[in-house]
């Protein structure tokens, strides 16, 4: 910080609770499910304090960019390097070539400040979980450094020409990023998400922070009500909020107001909660924050790829085991790397020389390995063959883009002479439903030459006509009623399938459906749950391959789809309709079928099949006569 600012305890408390939620909520502990606006709240921080020092010293004669740019350097680069580095030792000794590939991007992108637009670009729906991704978090600094490349010269700007507009000028802006980030969030929502412009308004919160916009709260009573009330928002939104929310929607205001309060409270003078966050174990989170931040992601990552073998330990050890390492390396990171930079036992000219020379090595790094595929040599041929599958091209067996969208889209995109044509010499059997079912779509076609197989499918929609769960997913819902009020009662199906990624608060949704469904579809079948496991299949493959354990893949099957298996197949025996279990048609007692006859892997991820899964599925289906 500037010496021009005072410091502030309650602030680092501030940035221990951030941290520890997003922590927390990457650990996938109960009551954390909202965790990810800790991020919002590093950013209202980071506005207030460093809008702050640009402020106080533009107001003083005392602001040079050079000077600003090396604080940020300070600040950012050496942790960052370092945790760049520590990942990829890691990812050389644990990921598979196209890992190793797509690791050395995203580390390209963390270098050059840009991982929010490589993210965003790579935020498709069937990427979003097909392998680890130990750097994504870093999406978050490159907002910051892309706003705050830009933010100093307009502050410069503003107080010389209109030095007493200034403020409203922020609040301009403030409210147009906004308004960019409300309706970012209903119709780009990955766009609104990652990108600066919907993004800065939390900085910009902070901004006004800074300039000191909002009644000053002189009163005890008013700081404790003020901060009170910012501790209950952001514990609303660390308790109510999960990944279904819409974010960064209207939701995101909540702990953004919540973390301003605290700070603005802390203004005037303490308060009760201005005391608690000044304690010592939270300024000592606080002041690893960074560090913490950097370091924790890549470690959960990496844990989940064997770096740190804790198989057969319950989870609350393992959990525990991954805090107490997380905050041990950033303590190591915070006394060993940070605080030589930011305490200028460093000077600026070695400063500009250790990151050129970090930056232009990791980078030389990253584009050799990417070069060269990833070194697939490193692996046995039939280890990199699995491996091979974790780049593979779901379009074919989808037919995405024409019966299958992955993105925003109406129902009017699908072709309707492709994708629905009617055929009154066969009989005409509709898929619907979300990936899963799409990925049917392929081996049915090829095993049952007889039958027409129409589709309409799209990613996360689920096959109901229940128009309330389709309340934030518009396009879902447009899709789901054209089939079921449009198409359905003009065109008398001979079956109706119905497929999806289903989780238990799917079963309430469906005896309605199904209902519906029988009075317009000679027959309806509904399929369950896809065998799944807990690392895209083809990675479990590799790794069975490598430790020579036939048993490996088993071991790692998600085992809670056991039961919705048989919920399902007891609901579908209620309703009436035909029911398909993967889980029956795939796994026996002890294994399951993981690849085709030429080794080829069933599914290129979690849970979408390959043409080869797509294939044997179908023919399953055909010999065991599953199908009306």
């Amino acid at each position: 910080m500037s010496a021009h600012l005072k410091y502030r305890a309650d602030i680092n408390g501030l940035r221990a609770i951030a941290v520890l939620s997003v922590l927390f909520d990457h650990l996938g502990l109960p009551w954390f499910g909202g965790g990810y606006f800790g991020v919002d709240v590093f950013f209202v921080i980071s506005g207030f304090l460093i809008s702050g020092i640009i402020l106080t010293e533009v107001k003083a004669g005392d602001f040079s960019l050079a000077r600003f740019y090396e604080r940020r350097v300070r600040r950012i680069f050496p942790a960052l390097a370092a945790t760049l580095l520590g990942s990829l030792v890691l990812a050389w000794i644990y990921y598979l070539p196209f890992e190793m590939k797509s690791f050395c991007k995203s580390l390209l992108a963390a270098v050059f400040c840009v991982s929010n637009l490589f993210f965003w670009g790579k935020d498709g729906y069937f990427q979003a979980l097909s392998m680890p991704k130990p750097l994504l978090h870093t999406w978050s600094l490159a907002v910051e450094e892309q706003f705050y490349f830009a933010f100093p010269l307009f502050l410069m700007l503003a107080y010389h020409l209109v030095r007493k507009k200034i403020d409203y000028l922020v609040i301009t802006l403030f409210v147009f990023s906004l308004a960019v980030g409300l309706l970012g969030a209903y119709y780009r929502g990955a766009a609104a998400f990652y990108l600066a412009p919907a993004r800065a308004r939390e900085l910009l919160l902070g901004a006004l922070l800074s300039l000191q916009v909002f009644p000053e709260l002189r009163s005890r009573f008013n700081r404790n009500l003020a901060s009170l009330l910012g501790l209950a928002m952001i514990g609303f939104s660390l308790v109510y909020f999960s990944a279904d929310t819409l974010y960064p929607g209207i939701a995101s205001i909540v702990p953004c107001l919540g973390a301003a309060l605290i700070i603005e409270a802390g203004r005037s003078g303490d308060s009760f909660v201005g005391s608690l966050l000044a304690t010592r174990p939270m300024v000592f989170i606080g002041l690893i924050s960074y560090s913490l931040y950097l370091w924790h992601w890549p470690i959960i990552v990496f844990h989940r790829v064997g770096f740190l073998p804790t198989d057969g330990y319950p989870a609350y050890l393992d959990n525990a085991f991954l805090i107490g390492l997380s905050i041990l390396v950033a303590t190591l990171s915070w006394r060993f790397v940070e605080t030589p930079f930011r305490n200028k036992q460093v000077s600026a000219p070695t400063l500009y020389r250790f990151a050129l020379a970090g930056a232009a090595a990791l980078v030389i790094s990253a584009s050799a390995l990417w070069a060269t595929n990833g070194l697939p040599w490193r692996f046995q041929p039939q280890v990199a063959r699995a491996a091979s599958y974790l780049e593979y091209d779901p379009r074919p067996v989808s037919r995405a883009g024409t019966c299958f969208f992955e993105a925003e889209y109406s129902h009017a995109d699908i072709d309707p002479e492709v994708c629905l044509h009617f055929d009154p010499t066969r009989k005409n059997y509709l898929l619907i439903g979300d990936s899963h079912a799409a990925h049917l779509w392929y081996g049915l076609a090829k095993e049952f030459p007889e039958l027409n197989v129409m589709q309409a499918t799209a990613a996360g929609c689920k096959p109901t006509i229940d128009p309330a769960y389709h309340e934030d997913k518009r396009h879902c819902r447009r899709l789901m009623d054209y089939v079921a009020h449009e198409y359905l009662p003009t065109h008398q199906v001979d079956a109706l399938l119905i497929e999806a990624v289903w989780r238990e608060e799917d079963l309430a949704l469906l005896p309605h459906t199904l209902e519906y469904a029988k009075r317009y579809a000679k027959n309806v079948v509904l399929f369950g749950p896809m065998v799944q496991y807990d690392a895209s299949l083809p990675r479990v493959l590799a790794v069975s391959l490598m430790k020579n354990d036939p048993q490996y893949p088993f071991q790692h099957r998600l085992p809670f789809l056991d039961e919705l298996d048989s919920q399902m197949a007891a609901l579908a025996q209620r309703a009436g309709v035909r029911y398909v279990s993967f889980n029956k048609m795939l796994c026996g007692p002890d294994r399951c079928e993981t690849s085709a006859a030429d080794g080829a892997p069933l599914m290129y991820d979690y849970g979408h099949l390959t043409v080869e899964g797509s294939t044997l599925v179908a023919s399953f289906m055909r010999n065991h006569g599953e199908l009306p």
